[in-house]
Order: C-alpha cells, then structure tokens, then sequence
C-alpha cells in the first residue's frame, strides 16, 4: 500500500510538472507565438511570461519579428530589345503581423520569392538593356512597391530589394567592353584636341599682350623722347634769351658799341673764310668796300633795338 502510495505522489508530482510547464510560456524578445485553443486562433504571446492552458491552448506558430534577409533565386529575365538578362537579388522583409503571417497564406516566405521574381521580370521587360544598368534605384523600389501592397495580407512588411547581380550574355558583354573602349579613345581624343585648342588659345593671348606691352613701351619711349626734345628746344630758347638779354645790356656799357663792331666785323671775316673755300678754290669778293658797309648796317641795327 505505501508504494502505491508513493507511486502515486510521484506520478502526481510529474503531472504538476508538467502542468506547469504547459501553463508557463517565456516569449524571447523580437518574438510572437500563436496560440491556438482547441483548433482555434486563440491570442497572439508577446515577449515575457504568458500563461495558456494546457491541453487546451497550444502554441501553433512561433514568428521572429526581426528584420529578416531572403535570398531571391537568379532568373533569366527578357528587357525590351529583347535581351537576356541574369539577375539576382536579395529582399529584406519583416513580419508586422503574426495572425496573418499564420493563417494569410501557408508559406509567405514561397509566395514573396515568387511575387519578387514576377514582379522584377515585368520591370525588366519594360526596359531596354542600358536603362537596367542606370536605373537599379528604380527598379528595386518598383518591387518593394508591388510586393509590400499583396504581402500586408500575409503579415508581412517588405522593407527593401537589392539588386545583386546583372549579368547580360558574353557576346552582349564583349560588346559593351568595345562600346565602353570606344567612348574612353573619344573622350581622350576630345581631350587631346580640347588641350591643343586652349594651347593655342593661351599662345594667342601672350603674343596679343606682348604686343601691346611692346607697343605701350614704344609710345612711352616716344613721348619720352618728345618730352626731352621739347625741354632741350625750351633750354636752348632759354638759353639764347638769356644771352641775348646778356648782349643788350653789354651794348649798354660805355664802349660796347665798339665791341659790337668788333665782334660783327670778326665774324664775317671768319664767315667770309669758311664760304671761300669750296673745292680749293678761292672766292674773292668783287667790291671789298662791301666789309664796311656791312658793318655800319649791322651797327644800324643794333642801335634801332637799343632805341625801341
């Protein structure tokens, strides 16, 4: 009787267990559990400790609601000028809702793999081959656009699609290496000619600005010149006035009359000596009387500028 007992207590012991295990439910964080009462959706569990009863309650789906990665599957892919085209892909997707994620569809990570590789072959299929390669933005917002409006009833926010890979044919390739050849020899024959044309651009506007130094230096030189000729004529003037004035008043003294006279006659016999001589020959005044009366005109002259 006391082993019955004693198996009994311990049979009892494990039930109490087990009922307690059943009841408590400990919920990580970034986590949903779907609980199910007989059959039934029943409360969705968030993180901490929830208690269900057991036998009664079940937990049916456990859900992460961390941001998920899903590798989309390379696809072969028709652009517009009917070119193939290799692209793979990666969608980030996290779970909002997870009654929907549930019982909105029975595999939603399936149904968001097909709904991507659908989705990215419509996109291409509008577009021409080098539009796929420029537009990647648009065309990874144009899948989470379509996908993220059928996934909100799958419990199912899509946050974004990365385009991994494009990978046109080899001969397509081959061609696009000789496109790309092409256009680098262009841009450095425009380069190269551009780079002349402004050489010669620069050598044109040094000559133009040496010339119009060089010129400015000549007429600089040439109104310094003027400017020294005229000084030198108004020193000269100057000059004369002065001795001319030095004279006047030297004729004023007592005896410089007979100076003048002097003077006078001395130059026209040293003018007289220089005009005779001209190809050894002798030229000889006709009337020598004429000395005189060069003389007493000259002396004429001085005396009507003393009276005025």
């Amino acid at each position: 009787m006391e082993l019955s007992f004693g198996t009994f207590s311990l049979v009892l012991f494990i039930v109490a267990v087990v009922f307690v295990i059943k009841t408590i439910n400990v919920v990580p964080q970034q986590h949903a559990w779907v609980v199910e009462r007989l059959g039934k959706y029943h409360s969705t569990l968030g993180p901490g400790l929830n208690i269900v009863l057991p036998f009664v309650d079940r937990i049916a789906y456990k859900h992460s609601l961390k941001e998920i990665p899903l590798d989309v599957p390379s696809q072969i892919c028709i652009t517009k000028d009917n070119t193939q085209l290799q692209v793979d892909g990666i969608l980030y997707f996290q779970v909002t809702d997870a009654m929907r994620a549930s019982y909105g569809s029975s595999n939603y990570i399936a149904a968001i793999t097909q709904l991507a590789q659908t989705t990215l072959r419509s996109v291409i299929g509008r577009m021409e081959l080098d539009k796929t390669f420029e537009e990647r933005d648009h065309i990874n917002k144009a899948i989470v656009n379509a996908i993220d409006e059928s996934a909100a009833n799958w419990g199912v926010k899509v946050l974004r699609y990365e385009i991994k890979d494009l990978t046109p044919p080899k001969e397509i390739l081959h061609a696009m290496q000789a496109q790309i050849t092409a256009e680098r020899e262009k841009r450095a024959l425009i380069a190269a000619s551009e780079g002349r044309r402004q050489e010669q651009i620069n050598i044109a506007s040094g000559e133009r600005e040496a010339a119009i130094a060089r010129s400015e230096g000549e007429k600089q030189a040439a109104i310094n010149r003027a400017q020294g000729q005229a000084a030198s004529i108004l020193a000269i003037a100057e000059a004369t006035a002065s001795a001319l004035r030095q004279t006047a008043a030297a004729i004023r003294e007592p005896g410089g009359s007979d100076a003048v006279n002097l003077k006078v006659a001395e130059q026209y016999v040293n003018a007289f000596a220089q005009l005779a001589k001209t190809n050894n020959s002798l030229i000889i005044p006709a009337n020598l009387s004429d000395v005189g009366g060069l003389i007493a005109s000259a002396m004429q002259v001085v005396k009507s500028q003393q009276k005025t």
